[in-house]
């Protein structure tokens, strides 16, 4: 019989890692970022293919400028020929270079009194954060299981979570305007506002889609895309 020998140590504790990561799933490396910053150089925009990004700009040339906007210290006008009273102000990538990359955004919300409305919409790419500055909201967001409203009144100082690709709006409820500021987890966010992406898509969805989809017939169909001409 042969002797009874005991493995090396060494070999026991690599069996033991082999074993261990064929069990664990694969996950890639470097998940953020591995430069301080990578300020966006729009001037790129025409060169190579884009990934998930913009192009960076040399480190020698950016400033504290490409970190820097004012443009949510303006309120949006709410009235001149706006049918939903309300104006949206972003503060994104497209606005602030220095945010490629970082994964964050904000926006401003105007609202006019009693009714002033940011319609159904989606963002494809981030949860909001809503956080009320002055006046009154009614807020609300769809479930994908079942289609259930969860929707609330919010006021000065209150918060309410808008879940990342599910339908959301917001309307005034109060006698005075209204104005609130929106937190995302991307550096552009996306909105996609519900009823003009499929009434005023270009080449547009059949009306005969539409009619099957909303159970109404194609006079109606054709009466709301008339609202909506594509841009």
């Amino acid at each position: 019989m042969a002797p009874n020998k005991q493995l090396p140590a060494v070999v026991v504790l690599a069996t033991f890692a082999v074993l261990l990561a064929l069990a664990t799933p694969l996950l890639a490396g470097d998940p953020d970022m591995v430069q301080d910053i990578c300020v966006a150089d729009y001037k790129s925009l025409e060169g190579p293919l884009r990934l998930n990004g913009f192009p960076c700009k040399h480190e020698a040339t950016v400033t504290a400028d490409d970190f820097f906007t004012n443009v949510l210290a303006k309120a949006g006008d709410v009235y001149s020929g706006n049918p939903m009273g309300s104006a949206v102000t972003t503060a994104d990538v497209e606005k602030i270079p220095g945010l490629n990359t970082l994964g964050v955004s904000m926006a401003r919300v105007d609202y006019a009194p009693w009714g002033g409305l940011n319609p159904p919409h989606v963002h494809p790419r981030a949860t909001e954060m809503l956080f009320v500055v002055e006046g009154t909201l009614e807020v609300g967001f769809v479930t994908a299981a079942g289609n259930k409203l969860l929707s609330r009144t919010i006021s000065k100082g209150e918060v309410f979570v808008f879940p990342r690709g599910l339908v959301h709006y917001q309307r005034s409820v109060g006698d005075a305007a209204a104005v609130a500021v929106s937190a995302f987890n991307s550096q552009l966010p996306g909105t996609q506002a519900v009823a003009a992406a499929l009434f005023g898509a270009a080449p547009a969805v059949g009306t005969d889609v539409l009619a099957r989809a909303f159970q109404v017939d194609g006079g109606v169909v054709e009466s709301i895309k008339a609202k909506f001409p594509p841009k």
